[in-house]
């Protein structure tokens, strides 16, 4: 049978435009979506259906292009749907027809998917629902799975094809739909399976959606969805990024009662939550779950070690942290750059130069080359001690290797100098850094800037503030607060206040460190007075005073002879639990018991000033 009978065939019987192209034109099928409900069943002659057939299983496009010129290939596509065309033919058709940027209707997709389900053909159907997403144009989640439903009723298929639309959404960053197509495929009761649910899981913690994530999986749990070691690491991650690790213990001791038991990412996950949000004895919790995972037959391995030394360092307790690095090894376990970086860090923020700089030649003789990150915590380490003339040459020394620097080895050197009153130095060094294409962030323009109020060049400062302004650099709490004590030192803290709003506006929430310091400056000032009105907004702001607050309006009311009512103001503090500090102990000395004046409170305190 010849391609020209059949075309005469179609012609003189279908009432369709034909598409007429030219040598100068390019090859094209009709793009229509309709359906012609006038279109006859060309199928129901043997012969078109069997050289159709043929067509397309030799991918013979541009014969079987002429074949159908004169048909829409929408109606085309559901000829082939509805004349038992295997699922191939009906895919490569659909595949082909798309190249010519003809678009389907939704319904016909859906029934494409089906039939590729029921032919376990899973590779395809994900591959359709890909660059349906990515490239299809935009359907609602409900739309797709009404007219799913209308389409089939064979439920096991239609979860399956929600189940690979989620994953597609989540491939294409489409994180909302995914949400929403969970959500949904429980109301017209699709069943998911936990492969799909537990990369969803993954997303939402990924993109810090921690209540959504505690949501997700208990809806999870609800459906029945089975949950395996995998989902509840994912959970327990969310939940200690959230700070909530009562919740994370809690979810740990599910898994038990469930039969499966913590590994080793399970523990670590959970340390780690209590060593960076665990609060008052988070490094007591975490050194506890350690001994718990041992007893349970759970082997520690190197990131387990390195979390707990690095929270222990981090908790100023380096002689643990120094215990564990010791037990480490004697497990046979080799420390890596990680776990020397952090006992570095450790010992120079425990004023040990020495053995810090010991613990890195330890570090080279057992071929671990220092990185960039080590440089940085020496550096830093060399500052705080106020060893600026190391620290340059440290700084000297990675330039010379040709080490890829960063805007932290940049703006710790930086802070070094600004705090060491070489802006001129400080300067240079952010001059330098923008040659090495290395752009300064907020914190690089909070050390100049900081520098720059200690040297009392308020003009410079200024003018920094104008450069960041016109390069798009935001301030952040660190920048005001910064501002706020320079205004408050030289007397100007009604300005500074003027600063607190303009953070309100800006949606940056103030800091005990900026309410303070506002207190300090009014009662520096011999205004106290005002401080307690700065008290009064930061508790209505939602902040509660601190040992600092206290002890700003004790030295304040003081200084103005008003001890009865710092009297009442130390009481008040005794009452709200805060435990005094030493300089709480200072001021009632010298601010109260020198001037002849006994506070009126319980005895402990005064029997520990006296001892003091």
């Amino acid at each position: 049978m010849s391609i020209t009978y059949v075309r005469r065939c179609l012609h003189s019987r279908i009432p369709l435009r034909c598409l007429h192209t030219t040598k100068s034109e390019p090859t094209s099928i009709p793009t229509s979506t309709s359906t012609s409900t006038s279109t006859p069943n060309l199928f129901s002659d043997p012969l078109f259906k069997s050289k159709v057939s043929e067509l397309i299983s030799n991918q013979h496009w541009s014969q079987l292009r002429d074949l159908i010129r004169p048909i829409n290939p929408t109606s085309f596509l559901e000829q082939l749907l509805d004349s038992g065309f295997d699922s191939s033919s009906i895919v490569g058709f659909f595949r082909w027809s798309q190249c010519y940027q003809v678009y389907h209707p939704l319904e016909h997709l859906c029934r494409v998917l089906v039939l590729l389900v029921n032919d376990k053909k899973y590779p395809k159907v994900r591959s359709l629902l890909h660059d349906f997403v990515k490239y299809g144009k935009t359907h609602t989640v409900s739309s797709v799975f009404h007219t799913l439903l209308t389409c089939s009723d064979n439920v096991c298929a239609n979860s399956i094809i929600v189940d690979m639309l989620i994953l597609a959404y989540l491939n294409n960053a489409k994180l909302d739909l995914a949400l929403e197509a969970f959500k949904r495929a429980g109301d017209y009761g699709f069943k998911l399976s936990t492969f799909s649910c537990k990369l969803l899981l993954k997303g939402v913690v990924k993109e810090g959606k921690f209540e959504v994530g505690e949501l997700l999986y208990k809806e999870m749990i609800r459906r029945r969805i089975e949950v395996d070691l995998y989902t509840f690491n994912i959970v327990i991650n969310g939940l200690c990024k959230a700070g909530k690790l009562n919740k994370a213990r809690d979810v740990m001791e599910d898994m038990k009662v469930r039969g499966i038991m913590p590994n080793a990412v399970t523990y670590n996950t959970l340390m780690d939550g209590y060593c960076k949000r665990g609060g008052d004895g988070k490094m007591y919790k975490a050194d506890s779950l350690l001994r718990e995972m041992v007893e349970q037959g759970v082997s520690p391995n190197e990131r387990t070690y390195n979390t707990l030394i690095d929270g222990f360092c981090k908790d100023d307790n380096v002689g643990a942290a120094m215990k564990l690095f010791k037990e480490m090894q004697l497990q046979g376990m080799r420390p890596d750059i990680v776990t020397f970086n952090s006992l570095i860090d450790g010992l120079f923020g425990d004023g040990k130069v020495d053995e810090a700089l010991g613990l890195r030649a330890e570090m080279i003789h057992l071929g671990l080359e220092p990185n960039i990150r080590t440089y940085n915590v020496m550096i830093n380490g060399f500052s705080k001690m106020k060893m600026f003339r190391e620290a340059k040459e440290l700084f000297d020394d990675i330039v010379k290797q040709g080490l890829d620097l960063n805007v932290l080895t940049f703006n710790t050197v930086i802070d070094a100098h600004s705090k060491a009153g070489k802006m001129e130095e400080a300067v240079s060094l952010r001059d330098l850094m923008l040659s090495k294409l290395i752009c300064p962030n907020i914190s690089t323009y909070n050390c100049l800037l900081s520098g720059y109020y200690r040297d009392g060049n308020v003009g410079a400062a200024k003018e920094l503030l104008e450069e960041m302004e016109k390069k798009g650099v935001k301030a952040d709490l660190v920048t005001y607060n910064i501002q706020i004590d320079a205004m408050c030192k030289r007397g100007e803290s009604r300005k500074a206040v003027r600063l607190l709003d303009e953070m309100s506006e800006k949606r940056l929430v103030p800091s005990h460190v900026t309410y303070n310091t506002l207190m300090a400056g009014y009662c520096q000032e011999g205004n106290p007075k005002a401080a307690v009105t700065i008290r009064k907004r930061m508790e209505k702001e939602g902040k509660q005073p601190n040992v600092v607050t206290y002890n700003v309006l004790i030295k304040g009311f003081c200084q103005k002879d008003k001890l009865e009512e710092a009297n009442a103001f130390l009481n008040e503090m005794l009452e709200k639990g805060l435990v005094p500090n030493r300089i709480t102990y200072d001021i009632i000395r010298e601010e109260m018991i020198d001037k002849g004046f006994v506070p009126d409170i319980d005895g402990h305190l005064y029997k520990d000033v006296v001892n003091c």
